[in-house]
């Protein structure tokens, strides 16, 4: 078992907040740091001091941490072309000595694209396949030879294929609940599949669909990873547990949904239990206020120990 801090930045947080938690993810033993990938909070709320690009921040986290893994949860499809998105991925990946993954996905929140300009086609999936066989395609091909790929939406004539990456792959993943494409897609390309914001009978549920999927296309479901993404809020005792909803604008019952995590260490041990039996081999616990570094820290101090490696 795995297990990641991840956060939304965009909802007000700078880069050097993010840096905190991802130096406490490291200093306490945890698998890595990942972020979402959006430009635009979401809700009221300050938005300063505002946005953060993901692979700009993760740049420089990679020269400011040494250990735990770096990636996005997930990077949208619109925000950037494949052939550059590759070489923005490599670059990063070489810069933390092969310690990355590519989070992909087709992006959903159609409001930031009006608000920085950016194309929101309505149909997406199309281009997330495409941008999938173009990484791969350009990370994979051999040192010396060009890669080439006619699309309907994208074009690339005897491209380098390069910077290659450190890692070989780099890990990729795709995730989301859709019942027919994402698991294929998934299958072909993903060596995780990932799963957020859903209660365990999902989470079962999405996991057998994306385990069929690949025996369809004849790839051992063994060779994928499965994870959970779930919103979490950790405390010592209920003071602390309803401070940390207050602090993310909702109460304790608002936040106990049936999907998040949420109470004493123990208590959210338990269900990573359950979660693990499921067959999730990682876990990213999503903290929404990056100011509450007390937060991160207790994860790593008095959570991780209790869970199931």
């Amino acid at each position: 078992m795995e297990y990641c801090l991840f956060t939304e930045p965009q909802q007000g947080f700078s880069y050097d907040d993010q840096l905190a938690f991802a130096r406490s993810a490291e200093t306490h033993g945890l698998d890595g740091f990942f972020r979402s990938d959006h430009y635009l909070r979401m809700g009221e709320g300050d938005p300063l001091p505002g946005p953060t690009d993901a692979w700009t921040t993760l740049a420089g986290l990679a020269r400011e941490t040494s250990r735990i893994r770096l990636g996005t949860l997930v990077s949208s499809v619109t925000y950037r072309v494949p052939g550059i998105l590759a070489i923005q991925v490599a670059q990063v990946d070489a810069m933390s000595g092969g310690r990355v993954e590519l989070g992909l996905g087709t992006g959903w929140f159609e409001a930031e694209h009006a608000a920085y300009g950016i194309p929101f086609p309505p149909k997406r999936f199309d281009l997330l396949e495409e941008q999938l066989a173009i990484v791969t395609g350009l990370w994979s091909t051999p040192a010396g030879e060009t890669f080439s790929f006619e699309g309907a939406n994208y074009r690339l004539d005897a491209a380098p294929a390069l910077p290659k990456p450190v890692q070989s792959p780099v890990p990729v993943i795709v995730g989301g609940g859709g019942p027919k494409r994402t698991p294929a897609l998934a299958a072909r390309f993903a060596t995780e599949f990932n799963i957020g914001f859903v209660p365990e009978d999902v989470v079962a549920e999405k996991f057998a669909i994306v385990r069929a999927a690949c025996e369809d296309i004849g790839r051992d479901p063994a060779s994928l990873k499965f994870s959970v993404a779930l919103p979490t809020i950790v405390g010592a005792d209920d003071s602390a547990i309803e401070r940390r909803a207050a602090a993310i604008g909702q109460t304790r019952a608002q936040f106990d949904n049936g999907a998040n995590l949420i109470g004493r260490p123990e208590q959210i041990a338990e269900k990573v239990e359950r979660l693990r039996d499921l067959g999730a081999e990682r876990v990213y616990f999503q903290l929404l206020d990056l100011r509450d570094i007390d937060h991160a820290d207790e994860v790593g101090t008095e959570l991780l120990p209790l869970l199931p490696r």
